[in-house]
């Protein structure tokens, strides 16, 4: 069994890659003093992965929402529900669905392996009926109804439809209404037996304990599987944006909006130097320290909901700001303005080391969560990146190389407006 220890001398930290037999890679992130422990289990497989092919064979189109559907029909057993043996061990456990993974996690602070235990026997037994899947429809049904009730949900979703014209990105991660009641048994186990491969999964582990007591487990419950190749199949998406506009109306009190920038993208993420220069230079352009978020609050186009995200997935990636703002419209201009400046005057100095101290001391900072540890490490492998190469990246990142990146970022005339506001609302 492979076991490679990786070190930073500026976290003052280590953590173990194991490549296991089964074919799982696992970390382990032990933390001195820490009395809880949190492990995630999670799959390269979300909700953008309908059109697949495996191991060369013929396509496989699956409904939307399958993904969110088969996370939740994974925690029952014939034997009762996986929550029902958690609450014997006092664990807290939860699980969710992106665009591109599904994770299942706990965490707890006695009697570890024995939730490690039931996290990897859960993940690894199938069983559905169409008896559990139709029951199962009505639940999710209203979950669908629910987020569609809500306007921030809305706003964001509303902005990758106006972005994107074909890729899966533009659809609900849970689905429709329409899409989930395709759903079958046979399709459950089809997704299943085609991402839940240990070879397409990985197991993250930080807190209290050791790489021996995690591998105690993890030797008795994992099940080796057979590597196979996994082909995710995307339309050509178009680089303009689908839409510049997208309005909607919902009973707010206060318009809200986001503004969503489409980036030209391929198959490949962003490498780890890029990413680290994309989150300073997005800290730099848009946080709560900025020229930028000033000038929006002090004309009253903001307030302190005001927010941006960098999204990336499989053939897709997007830089978008939001907030609530009584003229989305006005906010929309000065933030497209406010880029365009930085284009086309340069970054200064200054204010770009400041932003990478501010970035550098947040990752650092980050390094005391152990919640934060797991979840990045999974981030990070299904990206093909190292937590502590991101860190050194960031230490490393020249204004120069910023302002290249900087270049390539943000293209202010492709771009999707997208606005909640109340009914009353002009």
């Amino acid at each position: 069994m492979d076991i490679k220890t990786i070190e930073s001398t500026s976290v003052k930290d280590k953590y173990y890659v194991v490549n296991h037999p089964s074919g799982l890679t696992i970390y382990v992130y032990p933390k001195d003093g820490y009395k809880s422990t949190y492990a995630i289990f999670g799959t390269k497989y979300g909700s953008v992965n309908t059109r697949f092919k495996i191991d060369g064979g013929e396509e496989i189109t699956v409904p939307d929402g399958i993904a969110h559907y088969l996370e939740h029909k994974l925690f029952e057993s014939e034997d009762g529900d996986a929550f029902a043996r958690y609450a014997a061990t006092g664990a807290n456990a939860n699980a969710y669905t992106s665009f591109d993974k599904t994770c299942y996690l706990f965490s707890c602070t006695e009697k570890f392996e024995e939730s490690l235990e039931i996290l990897l026997d859960f993940v690894q037994s199938p069983y559905f009926t169409a008896e559990t899947v139709a029951k199962e429809q009505g639940i999710i049904g209203q979950e669908i109804k629910m987020y569609d009730d809500s306007p921030d949900w809305r706003v964001m979703f509303n902005s990758l439809v106006g972005m994107y014209h074909k890729h899966p990105v533009r659809i609900d991660i849970a689905g429709t209404v329409e899409s989930i009641a395709e759903i079958t048994a046979e399709k459950l186990y089809e997704c299943y037996n085609s991402f839940y491969n240990l070879h397409n999964m990985v197991l993250c582990v930080a807190g209290n304990t050791t790489v021996e007591q995690v591998l105690s487990v993890a030797d008795r419950m994992l099940k080796p599987s057979k590597e196979q190749k996994i082909e995710n199949i995307f339309e050509e998406e178009p680089y303009e944006v689908a839409q510049s506009y997208v309005e909607q109306k919902f009973p707010v009190t206060i318009p809200m909006f986001t503004l969503g920038f489409k980036e030209n993208v391929g198959s490949q993420s962003a490498t780890t130097k890029q990413l680290a220069l994309m989150d300073i230079l997005l800290f730099m352009i848009a946080s709560s320290s900025s020229e930028l978020y000033n000038d929006l609050l002090n004309q009253g186009l903001v307030n302190a909901s005001f927010c941006y995200e960098h999204q990336e997935g499989p053939n897709y990636s997007a830089v978008i700001f939001g907030g609530e703002s009584r003229n989305p419209k006005k906010a929309a201009e000065v933030i497209k303005s406010a880029i365009e400046n930085f284009k086309k005057n340069g970054i200064d100095k200054s204010d770009f080391e400041l932003a990478k101290r501010a970035i550098y001391g947040e990752t650092i900072s980050g390094f005391n969560s152990i919640e934060g540890i797991a979840n990045t490490l999974v981030d990070m492998h299904f990206n093909k990146r190292e937590i502590f190469s991101y860190l050194d990246c960031v230490a490393a990142a020249t204004v120069e190389e910023a302002q290249e990146r900087l270049a390539e970022l943000i293209d202010t005339n492709n771009c999707t407006l997208s606005v909640v506001t109340g009914e009353d609302d002009v």
